[in-house]
């Protein structure tokens, strides 16, 4: 049996599929006995095919839990303290899951952009996930991916845009973006 090293691994990148990514290799886990977490640092707002498909598989094999308000907005105003506290709120949950033991992956979905956006301080996360529990996998999805989180991982993948069906005026369709 190989040797059982949790790791950390970094899905970012300005092109789509982060999440969708880190959903393969949770399916993956689950296949293989793990037991697995998802909590999602902004969605919220609305309907995604892969709570349903959690939910099939069972919440004691794989769980999803929303915690965000949909997508924060940010820009010349300053972020509404609220989406701060909701972050905060699932960088504990998501905390708790790495440390609790019931857990074999806990997926930080989004949590890139948080950081990003200096809701959740970096070198907190980056300390934490540094001295999680041996066996256990986490993956942090989320654009603009914080060099410390970057240089303490063991797999980065960015995601690059070459071609997306937005630009030619096609929407966001159901069973493949949500």
């Amino acid at each position: 049996m190989p040797e059982e090293k949790g790791l950390l691994i970094v899905y970012t990148g300005p092109g789509k599929g982060k999440t969708t990514c880190a959903l393969g290799t949770a399916f993956r886990a689950v296949g293989q006995g793990l037991r697995v977490l998802m909590v999602q640092f902004i969605k919220g707002s609305w309907h995604y095919g892969e709570l349903d498909a959690a939910k099939m598989l069972g919440d004691d094999k794989f769980e999803i839990r929303p915690m965000g308000r949909g997508f924060v907005k940010i820009g010349a105003a300053e972020t509404d303290p609220e989406d701060i506290k909701l972050a905060q709120e699932c960088w504990q949950a998501g905390r708790d899951a790495i440390y609790g033991g019931k857990y074999d992956l806990v997926v930080l979905d989004e949590i890139n952009y948080t950081i990003s956006y200096k809701m959740l301080d970096a070198d907190e996360v980056v300390e934490a996930l540094k001295n999680r529990p041996e066996r256990v996998h986490v993956i942090c999805t989320g654009r603009n991916a914080h060099p410390k989180l970057v240089e303490l991982a063991d797999l980065v993948t960015e995601m690059r845009e070459v071609k997306h069906p937005y630009t030619k005026g096609i929407l966001a369709q159901r069973g493949i973006d949500y």
